[in-house]
């Protein structure tokens, strides 16, 4: 519906009483279990894609060798991320839904292929109380590799207020020179909070800051802001680059609005001017690549759109007994499984990724730039996650499960 438009009654209704539930519950808003009608077919394992729907944004750095430059084009990169992230699905119609809660091992898997070459994502559920999510996204052509985790923490006050927790590792190596080291950025995520609640039109602004902090000593610092009472433009961000030699001099500086269009210049923004303009990107108008699934009949019963397909068929039908159904057998049988580990004692395998055991490199060196835990506030994620490269060969190497195995994941990990 349109930010305009007025909720039919019965719908209006409910809209109210789920405003009400959530205004007088304390605690992470996470926990609450939300009704049907505001779910969304989508799992938040697919989340992970939109930080690649521009792969040769993603890929730009590693066929840079300035490194000053290298940095400018990861800005830009993560500026470009953020239309798909928090305005793609709701930004037109002001109707962002709860998306689905994903298991502990749901998978998400998909590439995309386009003039940077292929590209790989794998999105993982690694951990459910807390819930967080990883994923690895790595450009084959130039070994650019994007991982990370995040969690989320939802709180009420005067609206839902998210703050995201985790951080994103970029590793970009420098082209036709494989005796350098690959450039690490160490990324961290932006807070934000839902609008238009009050209208039964709900869309995501962003607040406060984020860094990307990087091993040749680049930090940039990103400030979003939306529309206030008197002033003020919805989506509005700004962000400035510098040295860690001198903090004070501003190398390059980017502001405008992120769901339109937003302007690199050298030097800080004060003394920006056509002069000093490099050039403006517009994320309305820039076709993103279309993201390449395998067909639900032959993904891997874990894979998110097969083991919630039944619970997507009925919201698409607007039947909503049959999401409750289909839905409670996915977390009957979860909770099942949980039980029976405990018992036995052991823990569920992660199929992709691996909690370090030991103090993470890239944490201990950039973290204290940002203000992050050198831990990655693994506390609150459930660990700290890294991709694990002999699992995906291990996976690679046994193929596809058969149908005997297929059918025992699908009933006693999914209730089907």
């Amino acid at each position: 519906m349109s930010r305009s438009s007025t909720p039919a009654p019965a719908a209006s209704s409910s809209w109210s009483a789920f405003l009400k539930s959530i205004a007088s519950f304390n605690g992470d808003l996470s926990s609450l279990t939300a009704p049907p009608f505001i779910l969304s077919s989508t799992s938040l394992t697919e989340f992970s894609s939109y930080w690649c729907e521009h792969p040769t944004l993603f890929a730009a750095p590693a066929r840079e060798s300035d490194p000053e430059k290298r940095a400018l084009l990861v800005l830009k990169w993560f500026l470009s991320t953020l239309k798909q992230q928090y305005a793609s699905r709701s930004e037109q119609y002001g109707n962002e839904k709860k998306p689905l809660n994903p298991f502990l091992g749901e998978l998400f898997l998909g590439k995309w292929e386009d003039e940077a070459g292929t590209t790989e994502l794998i999105s993982e559920q690694v951990s459910h109380h807390p819930p967080a999510t990883a994923y690895s996204i790595v450009n084959r052509e130039t070994g650019t590799r994007l991982e990370g985790y995040n969690a989320q923490k939802a709180t009420f006050s005067r609206t839902i207020n998210v703050k995201q927790i985790g951080h994103a590792v970029l590793t970009v190596p420098y082209p036709d020179d494989a005796s350098k080291a690959p450039e690490t950025y160490l990324i961290t995520l932006p807070s934000l909070h839902i609008e238009g609640l009050i209208y039964g039109a709900p869309f995501v602004e962003l607040n406060s800051t984020s860094y990307i902090t990087s091993s040749a000593g680049y930090t940039s610092k990103i400030s979003y802001a939306g529309k206030g009472w008197l002033s003020g433009e919805k989506n509005s961000v700004s962000a400035t680059l510098h040295h860690e030699d001198n903090d004070k001099d501003v190398l390059f500086n980017a502001v405008g609005v992120w769901t339109k269009s937003f302007s690199f210049y050298r030097g800080a923004a004060k003394s920006n001017s056509p002069k000093t303009l490099i050039e403006t990107y517009d994320a309305a108008t820039s076709p993103g690549t279309q993201l390449s699934v395998r067909p639900v009949e032959e993904q891997h019963p874990l894979e998110s759109r097969r083991a919630w397909g039944k619970v997507a068929a009925a919201i698409a039908k607007g039947d909503m007994d049959a999401v409750g159904t289909e839905k409670g057998k996915i977390e009957h049988a979860q909770r099942e499984l949980r039980a029976k580990e405990k018992e036995e004692g052991r823990v569920w395998e992660r199929r992709f990724f691996s909690e370090l055991a030991e103090p993470d490199e890239v944490l201990t060196t950039l973290a204290p730039r940002v203000g992050l835990a050198a831990d990655g506030d693994g506390d609150k994620t459930g660990g700290l996650w890294r991709f694990d490269l002999a699992k995906e060969k291990s996976i690679k190497d046994a193929g596809e499960p058969s149908a005997e195995e297929v059918a025992k994941i699908e009933a006693e990990l999914l209730g089907q």
